[in-house]
């Protein structure tokens, strides 16, 4: 018995439930709407209480919620089985029982679940209320019901249609944005193998001719054989070189990228996220670690700031390379988290400071300072009368007395 009612209660793949599930919301959170239900109870008030009354509301009551239930974890093909059966259920109750206009009032609302466009759920929800209408006329039910019934219905079922509209179109969001993702993987995976191609290939062929040519002299002519040997070992020493930096280049992480993937995580959030123009003279290992604290700031803002909005600024000095992220969040920033410590350690790594400025309601500043070094300075920014000194520190590079 157990197991025919959890399968009876499993839900459809397409079924409300299920998608809420994808979502990563709670299979419950669609019974919010019953609150309305509530109506039900009150409708004696107005009225008077009869025994009737309660007689059929202890009969009805679980037939709406079995029936509401399974709208939400049938196919959409078959939820308007569903939502016909409790519009059945309140005609036939209604001459006798006032609060079965509720019942009516979630049989327009269950409709929603069916695929149909906004039109053709008006069309429906007008002719729906044109045969309740009749049936309340005849019955000689108040004007007010008359009046009313209609205004509810085309009010909370617009309501809804927009909610289940705007899901929707989040849905599609969500799969634009893995599509992109998987996209810019696979163009990543394309270009390290065509780097790889091109850096080993002609290497390794170098390489094997070499060493093909060092064992046919072997027994003619040992000494052009080592000197054959020595030339492929230092081929393969630059090659390894080479693998080695381009190994570096694949592991970093690139700032812009990063900075484009904060700002689709963030606006995914609602939060506005704006970054000015990035110097183009960063060092490898300082873009990296920006890019690394980039990311955690911006896992940070989405969970836990309930900010509006964010920025990040970077901006390029004499000797330093400033960042400036900011939020207009909660603020009040106590202690360290796992966030702000992985940010202190990637500080510590490129030897900068971590300022924080955190006013409880004011947002949260984090202000980062990376110390660029004098010889990149001049690396970067010789000058014409330096450059004469290359040939001399090459010579003392490599040994030369005359040096």
């Amino acid at each position: 018995m157990s197991e025919w009612l959890r399968e009876w209660f499993r839900p459809a793949p397409d079924s409300l439930v299920a998608g809420s599930v994808r979502k990563g919301k709670s299979p419950w959170v669609d019974s919010v709407h019953l609150l309305w239900s509530a109506w039900i109870f009150i409708t004696p008030v107005f009225d008077h209480f009869t025994w009737l009354w309660a007689a059929l509301t202890l009969l009805s009551y679980p037939v709406f919620l079995l029936l509401y239930a399974k709208s939400h974890l049938v196919s959409r093909r078959e939820a308007p089985a569903y939502a016909v059966s409790l519009l059945a259920m309140c005609m036939l109750l209604l001459p006798w029982y006032p609060s079965g206009l509720v019942y009516f009032v979630y049989s327009c609302v269950m409709m929603i679940s069916c695929r149909m466009s906004m039109r053709r759920y008006l069309v429906v929800l007008a002719g729906l209320n044109a045969v309740i209408l009749l049936e309340a006329w005849f019955l000689h039910y108040p004007w007010q019901a008359i009046v009313w019934m209609p205004l509810t219905t085309f009010i909370i079922g617009m309501i809804i249609s927009v909610e289940r509209t705007n899901e929707a179109k989040d849905a599609e969001l969500q799969l634009s944005h893995e599509e992109v993702r998987r996209l810019a993987g696979l163009a990543e995976r394309e270009r390290i193998g065509r780097d790889l191609h091109d850096l080993l290939g002609h290497t390794l062929s170098l390489i094997t001719l070499k060493l093909e040519l060092s064992r046919k002299l072997f027994d003619r002519d040992s000494e052009a054989a080592r000197r054959e040997m020595e030339e492929a070992e230092k081929v393969a020493r630059h090659a390894l070189a080479e693998v080695r930096s381009a190994v570096s280049g694949i592991r970093a992480t690139d700032l812009a990228a990063e900075l484009a993937s904060a700002r689709l995580l963030l606006e995914s959030s609602r939060v506005h996220f704006d970054y000015g123009e990035l110097p183009t003279d960063l060092p490898a290992d300082i873009e990296r670690g920006f890019s690394l604290i980039v990311r955690e700031a911006a896992t940070n803002i989405a969970r836990h700031a309930e900010a509006s909005a964010a920025k990040i600024e970077i901006v390029r000095e004499h000797a330093s390379v400033r960042m400036l992220i900011s939020d207009n969040g909660r603020g009040g920033i106590g202690s360290d988290g796992n966030g702000l410590c992985g940010m202190r350690e990637r500080v510590r790594a490129l030897g900068a400071t971590l300022t924080i400025e955190s006013p409880r309601g004011h947002g949260t500043k984090l202000r980062i300072v990376a110390p660029v070094p004098i010889l990149r300075l001049v690396e970067t920014s010789r000058a014409p009368s330096d450059l004469s000194l290359g040939p001399t520190l090459n010579a003392n590079a490599s040994g030369n007395p005359a040096a």
